[in-house]
């Protein structure tokens, strides 16, 4: 991918929140801010429009002149920050954008004749917060704007948009979703724990949480747990999970991410193989329980019921 560098506009008195702290706002565990910048972790600069506070990673800050003076007004104050040939504009309240709308926008940016790249709602409304532009006409316009209207403060957006050659992504219903209202937190922190998006969210907040730069093979771990929980004890879950993160912690000390992911998978691999082979065993001495009771073979004690037994804990260091 060619190199990038993103604006995320933050400021804004946000209104209809009452006025709270909107950037900081959590949704799924994480501030509404670091949910974006983690779905352009890649960029070869960040700038951040807006008032300082702790992010998940290092940005550059800055603010708008003068403070609270709109959209263009941030959207020039970053830009000077920036050096690349495309440039990422982001606003800070986008929940559910991801890292396939990113590479989507700057894709579309990249085409020839194509000034930018802006994502489309789902009523086909423009979304210029949701953008990828080229550097050099962007930069020509918004100068062209300040001179015609003696500064950028202000006004609207659309002054930009209308004036550059860009393509429209349909990015889909949540690419574009944010959270301008109580009701629009209320929604997304809900969209999150739907059934076929909660463990992909939860995953990568802990991630977030513990600072862990790894792809995660969820059905990998999720196979894992339920053969330790079914081929030896429930508990067994949880732990044989644990221990295989520390393995592979072990094994790939001093190594990157992807030595670290492959790391995992073979503990994981161990740890499955070794789950069937207690299942296997298990089902093999009551096998041979049921078939000794059956023939008369044991004793009054049960001893050739216990030998069955005996046999299915080979391994475990039992004596």
């Amino acid at each position: 991918m060619t190199a990038y560098d993103v604006i995320v506009l933050a400021g804004g008195a946000a209104k209809r929140l009452g006025g709270a702290d909107k950037p900081g706002l959590r949704v799924g565990g994480r501030a509404l801010l670091d949910r974006v910048l983690s779905a352009c972790a890649d960029a070869a600069v960040t700038v951040v429009v807006g008032g300082r506070r702790a992010t998940a990673r290092p940005v550059v800050w800055t603010r708008e002149v003068p403070e609270g003076g709109g959209p263009l007004a941030a959207l020039g104050a970053g830009l000077r920050l920036t050096t690349a040939e495309r440039v990422l504009v982001l606003s800070a309240d986008l929940p559910f954008l991801g890292r396939g709308t990113v590479d989507a926008l700057l894709t579309a940016a990249g085409e020839p004749g194509r000034e930018g790249a802006l994502c489309t709602d789902p009523d086909g409304r423009d979304q210029p917060l949701v953008a990828a532009y080229r550097a050099e006409p962007l930069r020509r316009e918004l100068a062209l704007i300040a001179t015609e209207h003696g500064s950028l403060a202000g006004l609207p957006l659309r002054l930009l948009t209308a004036e550059l050659d860009l393509a429209r992504i349909d990015a889909g219903p949540d690419a574009s979703f944010d959270c301008d209202t109580w009701d629009d937190i209320a929604a997304a922190r809900a969209r999150i724990r739907e059934h076929g998006a909660v463990l992909d969210e939860w995953i990568t907040s802990v991630k977030n949480e513990l600072g862990i730069d790894l792809d995660v093979d969820t059905a990998l771990l999720l196979d894992l747990a339920r053969d330790a929980a079914h081929g030896v004890a429930r508990p067994a879950a949880p732990l044989t999970t644990f221990l295989v993160g520390y393995a592979a912690a072990r094994a790939s000390a001093g190594a990157g991410p992807d030595e670290a992911a492959a790391a995992v998978a073979e503990a994981a691999r161990k740890a499955t193989d070794l789950a069937l082979r207690w299942e296997a065993e298990a089902e093999a001495s009551g096998g041979e329980a049921a078939g000794a009771g059956g023939s008369g073979g044991g004793t009054a004690n049960g001893t050739a019921g216990g030998a069955g037994r005996d046999a299915g804990r080979e391994g475990t260091g039992t004596p």
